[in-house]
């Protein structure tokens, strides 16, 4: 049993109090401890529901728990994650991992000396239609990426590729990561060393605009690396439709993934001039739901996170990069 906390219970927050509090009822290895928030009434709204104690300040329930979320501002998360490091707390951060790369660093250089963990909350990595996605690709040229949301009013204390946007870098980084460590895996028999596949990338071209708010709400960027592949991402908070969906690229055929209906389409060729279209059968389930058991496994079992620091850093890396040269 491991008991767990969530510091913030806005938009996203109360469903890490939700789903942990099912965890609880449905397994029995996970217990919600209490949540804290500094709105006090929001609070006590999500205590009733889910049975667990209300903290103003974090601080307060870490000598209560094992593990926390941390679902607050993107400028908070260093700090309070920095805080629960130091007291020997395993944590789930959500994305963006922190406001800058040097804040990433130093977290991650905490936690190795404590000995915790730093899981960071990209989402799509647990929509089922990715590892579906990525089973079917094979040596990809191109990977086109599209995220569009209505203007909501959330997360627009940061750019849009901080926001969205680096959403669709992680996945492509973890396809192009997943791509060389088979190449890499044909010329090797020994254990293959951990690389960072942001390293690969060898051109960046970018464009981008503020519409409605003070931070970037459009953006586009074009990759380049450097064995062979491209790729393409659009992200926009003020497009009237939502829309999540990935296009990969490859000899013979396309894979066109949309996140948001958990649909997988692969069209190939048939003879000289013909495409064929085939649906790829998804068992349909809530990402969250999957990124927090995965969390807690790794809590239980002591191991290295789908999404880790590392891989949360790179793709904050790239974003903060876009988002600079966009600006300038």
């Amino acid at each position: 049993m491991i008991n767990v906390g969530v510091i913030g219970v806005g938009y996203l927050g109360q469903h890490h109090a939700r789903i942990y509090s099912e965890l609880g009822s449905e397994f029995g290895s996970v217990r919600l401890v209490g949540i804290v928030d500094t709105d006090r009434n929001r609070a006590m709204e999500i205590s009733d529901k889910y049975g667990c104690e209300v903290f103003g300040d974090y601080r307060d329930i870490l000598g209560r728990v094992d593990a926390l979320s941390i679902v607050t501002p993107t400028t908070m998360h260093y700090q309070t994650a920095l805080d629960c490091i130091n007291a020997g707390k395993d944590i789930l951060i959500e994305k963006p991992i922190t406001a800058t790369v040097e804040e990433a660093d130093r977290l991650i250089d905490a936690a190795d000396k404590a000995g915790t963990i730093i899981q960071v909350g990209h989402l799509e990595r647990f929509n089922p239609v990715f590892p579906a996605a990525r089973s079917l690709m094979n040596k990809p040229v191109f990977i086109e990426t599209e995220r569009l949301s209505p203007f909501l009013g959330r997360g627009i204390d940061v750019d849009i590729t901080l926001d969205l946007m680096i959403h669709d870098i992680d996945i492509i980084l973890a396809l192009i990561s997943a791509e060389e460590q088979k190449s890499r895996r044909s010329e090797a028999t020994s254990t293959l060393p951990h690389f960072s596949p942001s390293t690969l990338i060898k051109d960046m071209k970018v464009t981008g605009a503020r519409v409605l708010t003070d931070n970037i709400d459009i953006a586009m960027a074009w990759l380049e690396f450097s064995n062979g592949m491209q790729a393409l991402m659009k992200a926009s908070r003020v497009s009237f439709e939502k829309s999540r969906k990935l296009k990969i690229f490859q000899k013979d055929s396309y894979l066109l993934v949309d996140y948001q209906n958990m649909e997988v389409k692969r069209f190939c060729k048939k003879g000289s001039n013909e495409i064929v279209q085939e649906a790829i059968n998804i068992e349909k389930k809530e990402p969250l739901k999957e990124e927090l058991k995965d969390f807690a496994e790794c809590v239980v079992l002591r191991r290295r996170p789908v999404v880790s620091a590392t891989e949360g850093r790179d793709a904050l890396k790239i974003a903060l990069q876009i988002g600079e040269k966009i600006k300038k």
